[in-house]
């Protein structure tokens, strides 16, 4: 079978983008798999064959009449746009070429009953991927969703390869580290993190822990502000964004995930599988691979004093964490291996495309 992948990232490397490598690259041992992309750096991080398209609009004539010919050149059978500026565009072309397009949807939010969101995820797409229970069911409120046509494909992680790249030089800044990494905009949390620290450090004398946030975009000057407010900036550093940030979170204690809204964050399920005790809100699917106190910690967003609480704790019991994080790498190892997602993405599209040849 022939994919076609679709990212129009304009800059920066997220979760989407390495969900949309670990897939292609994991379902090209076996099939023919293409990239449509727009910034030249994620293209780089490929290895599969590429192709640079303008994604200059939802609905852009020059990117689709030279999607429509990539599909017809490569003989594609079923497109995979991962980016909601992709989804409009890819839908069309499907329609023109007779190929399935199955959209890949990694956050958690309700559909708005518009016309727009309906020709998106009803008329053009025939199969929508999600990486949460959590999510399907978000959608399967949405009366014009079939359920049948949404999957959910939990995130595949190179277990290999994250186990070599955290084995470079690294070391944690402080005895007791805490991290979080992510684009550092208002969804992810980092503000809510931050003043729950502050709350941590000031429950007891404290002076060995800190807090590392690794990532970069426009929140930037507004945290380094909080913290500096605070009186915790000597506390919290800012990494900017790390090319290879698994060396930090080997090193680390603690992975906080503390988004309003998620899928299942990568980063959480690769510092569990690092060993990093894990902390998440109540966002996306985190319900679906922690369970409190036994190998991780649920938390409500916004509730700073639960948070800080939970970090004294661990921070007294190193014993505790020990324990708890050997049991979230063993879930990890359990659940999120690419080969289960290869399988799993290969046999969603084999149904899907033959569902459509009976219609």
């Amino acid at each position: 079978m022939n994919f076609l992948f679709l990212n129009s990232a304009r800059r920066g490397w997220g979760g989407n983008e390495k969900w949309t490598r670990l897939a292609a690259e994991a379902l090209a041992d076996t099939n023919g798999v293409f990239l449509a992309y727009r910034d030249p750096m994620l293209g780089e991080r490929f290895s599969v064959e590429k192709f640079k398209l303008p994604f200059l609009a939802e609905i852009d004539p020059l990117s689709l009449f030279r999607l429509v010919s990539i599909i017809r050149r490569k003989r594609i059978e079923v497109l995979i746009p991962t980016k909601r500026k992709d989804y409009v565009l890819a839908g069309i072309a499907s329609r023109i070429c007779g190929i399935a397009n199955i959209i890949r949807l990694g956050i958690d939010r309700p559909l708005k009953d518009t016309p727009l969101e309906k020709l998106i995820y009803h008329t053009l797409a025939d199969g929508i991927i999600v990486n949460a229970e959590k999510i399907k069911q978000t959608l399967q409120q949405t009366p014009w969703i079939r359920p049948e046509k949404i999957r959910v494909i939990y995130n595949g992680l190179d277990f290999r390869e994250l186990e070599k790249s955290s084995h470079e030089k690294g070391l944690a800044p402080f005895a007791f580290t805490v991290v979080s990494a992510g684009t550092l905009i208002t969804r992810k949390g980092f503000d809510f993190l931050i003043q729950a620290f502050a709350r941590f450090l000031a429950l007891s004398p404290i002076t060995d822990a800190g807090l590392v946030i690794a990532g970069d975009g426009p929140q930037k000057q507004a945290l380094e502000s909080l913290a500096e407010k605070l009186n915790i900036s000597e506390k919290v550093r800012f990494t900017g964004f790390l090319q290879n940030p698994y060396p930090l979170m080997k090193t680390c204690d603690v992975f906080v995930s503390a988004s309003k809204s998620e899928g299942i964050s990568n980063a959480l399920i690769e510092g569990m599988f690092l060993q990093c005790v894990p902390i998440s809100t109540f966002s996306g699917g985190a319900e679906e691979i922690i369970q409190n106190a036994k190998n991780g910690f649920l938390v409500s967003y916004g509730d700073e004093e639960t948070l800080a609480a939970i970090l004294s704790e661990l921070y007294h019991n190193p014993t505790m964490r020990q324990t708890i994080a050997h049991t979230a790498r063993r879930t990890i190892s359990e659940k999120f291996s690419t080969l289960a997602m290869q399988k799993n993405i290969l046999e969603f599209c084999t149904e899907t495309v033959s569902n459509r040849q009976i219609v």
